[in-house]
């Protein structure tokens, strides 16, 4: 009997770590979409909402924190158990992160010169819908144990970066032909450069997924293929 309430309480703590890591994965993906939404309408008072609702991702990470260290101290998982746990508490970290990156945009919102047509800026919410969608999906592949759903994200990284590098070069012509813009178009280099960061964050996730799900690392796989 004491053992069956024991795995129920394990069971218990382990969907609350996963609910935890959905409640951040929420909130990464609503701060990457209000950043560049403040970004695109110039909103420097959304921006500025964005920076501070970071700190609701910084300490939902302390609370997953927390609760591993309990699960592990209490419970002493092994193996499955064990993997699932050490991919949360690293997940947390990655996502408050990816939190990070969304501030780090929402700040330069006011650093971007208002314009009637700024033709680069239109570039950006594409690439940000990308890095968005790898930050749903991912959290969704952990949340469904879904290693091929990980893989999936993985591999929609090199599209993503492909947009960067396109974008990159955009800028820096627009520059060149367009002196006075410079200073507006070196902060969306960095806008850029975040929304690459995300989406490298998101595909070291889907690698941590894939790992507590199939106890192997994708460069074994990669091997396999």
């Amino acid at each position: 009997m004491a053992e069956n309430h024991t795995v129920k309480a394990f069971d218990n703590e382990i969907t609350q770590l996963r609910g935890l890591i959905a409640e951040m994965g929420g909130l990464a993906e609503t701060a990457i979409a209000r950043a560049i939404e403040a970004l695109v309408q110039h909103d420097e008072e959304l921006g500025r909402r964005v920076v501070a609702d970071d700190a609701k991702l910084d300490a939902l990470e302390a609370e997953v924190d927390q609760l591993a260290v309990r699960i592990i101290a209490l419970r002493a998982p092994m193996a499955d158990d064990l993997r699932d746990v050490i991919a949360a508490l690293k997940i947390s970290g990655v996502v408050e992160r990816i939190g990070d990156y969304a501030k780090n945009i929402a700040k330069r919102v006011g650093e971007i010169e208002r314009q009637k047509k700024f033709e680069p800026l239109t570039l950006i919410p594409a690439m940000a819908e990308i890095a968005q969608g790898m930050v749903r999906d991912v959290l969704n592949a952990f949340a469904a144990r879904d290693q091929h759903m990980a893989v999936n994200v993985i591999e929609r990284d090199e599209k993503l970066d492909n947009f960067y590098d396109s974008i990159f070069r955009n800028l820096v012509a627009h520059m060149m032909e367009n002196p006075a813009t410079i200073s507006s178009a070196a902060q969306l280099l960095f806008v850029a450069r975040n929304l690459e960061r995300i989406g490298d964050h998101a595909t070291n996730v889907a690698e941590m997924v894939y790992y507590a799900e199939t106890g192997a690392y994708l460069a074994d796989r990669n091997k396999m293929d």
